[in-house]
């Protein structure tokens, strides 16, 4: 199994990792069996898939808490583990992030905020250092949270031995410039699927220039892509595929067309939809990071069918055609 670099870092893990944001319950993904969510992690570990990432905000610290359980029963060093700081509602800050099961969530990347979120996750997490620490989301206004104070805690952190790789989400090319201005930027996490590949233009040709890693979430576009959506499907009100583009009808047809293609390849693979998606998207950009939530093994183990696809060139260039198509 083949492992590629986390920017600059010295970190190397295979493509794919596990997102934890599910497995923190609340009102956005219900309720959860802890256990279970316990086993998937240990089954993801035992799967090749070393990459765990959570942030303080999924499940108002639950995620965390339930990674730090498994981290109890798995070899630290196995494990890379990546979590996130500046979002926080310990107090108030100017910029009210959004409401989150009746808590009001703040965003402060001051150094005193990023240095005590640190602090706390270690805690929960129960390990001495992260492998990974991202700005979760960047400030709308550098005069409240300079950057260059975001920055500096961070660096700061690494040379303390807390963190190994600094990291960014939801980002601008600008913003990636800044973190590599006033210190090291080693890897940023964005959405990106076949039906949302805005990064590869917008982001992209700056991660390429200064040595940034991506980090891609969301590959199987809310489950859209895995096969099992057809155009009778329907959500609850207030689910977010509601207003997710990639789900209006014109979209959605598109995207189980383009699966219907592909009907052949996954006999070929002896693999499923979803799994075939994975592999591509980890194709379409050479040392792509992807990232799939689970929170059973059930799902971990479907997940971790992508790490055994070998691509055909043939194969993949066909695929990137059809979905060059519909972009």
């Amino acid at each position: 199994m083949q492992n590629i670099s986390i920017g600059k870092s010295g970190i190397e893990v295979p493509f794919l990792g596990m997102g934890t944001w599910a497995i923190g319950g609340g009102s956005w993904w219900g309720d959860n069996d802890d256990a279970l969510s316990v086993k998937a992690i240990e089954t993801a570990v035992e799967q090749g898939i070393r990459w765990i990432d959570t942030a303080p905000i999924y499940g108002l610290y639950h995620s965390e808490k339930v990674v730090g359980e498994a981290l109890k029963h798995i070899d630290r060093d196995k494990v890379v583990l990546s979590t996130k700081c500046g979002l926080e509602w310990r107090h108030e800050t100017p910029v009210l992030h959004k409401v989150v099961d009746g808590t009001a969530v703040y965003r402060d990347l001051s150094a005193q905020s990023i240095i005590e979120d640190v602090e706390e996750s270690l805690k929960r997490l129960g390990t001495d250092h992260l492998d990974v620490l991202y700005t979760h989301w960047q400030s709308p206004d550098f005069s409240v949270f300079p950057l260059e104070e975001t920055v500096e805690a961070m660096m700061k952190l690494k040379e303390q031995g807390k963190i190994r790789a600094i990291g960014a989400s939801n980002v601008t090319a600008d913003i990636i410039r800044g973190y590599c201005k006033y210190g090291q930027l080693d890897v940023i996490q964005e959405k990106y699927s076949l039906l949302t590949r805005r990064i590869e233009k917008q982001l992209l040709p700056t991660c390429k220039e200064l040595g940034v890693s991506v980090q891609a979430y969301s590959p199987l576009e809310q489950g859209l892509l895995t096969g099992k959506v057809t155009m009778d499907t329907t959500y609850p009100e207030g689910s977010t595929r509601n207003s997710n583009p990639s789900f209006q009808p014109v979209r959605r047809a598109q995207a189980i067309e383009m699966l219907a293609k592909w009907a052949d390849l996954t006999e070929k693979y002896h693999c499923t939809t979803a799994q075939l998606v994975i592999a591509l998207t980890a194709r379409l950009i050479p040392g792509l990071h992807v990232l799939c939530g689970a929170r059973t093994p059930e799902q971990v183990l479907d997940n971790a069918g992508a790490l055994r696809i070998t691509l055909d060139g043939a194969d993949a260039v066909r695929m990137k055609w059809d979905v060059d198509a519909i972009s």
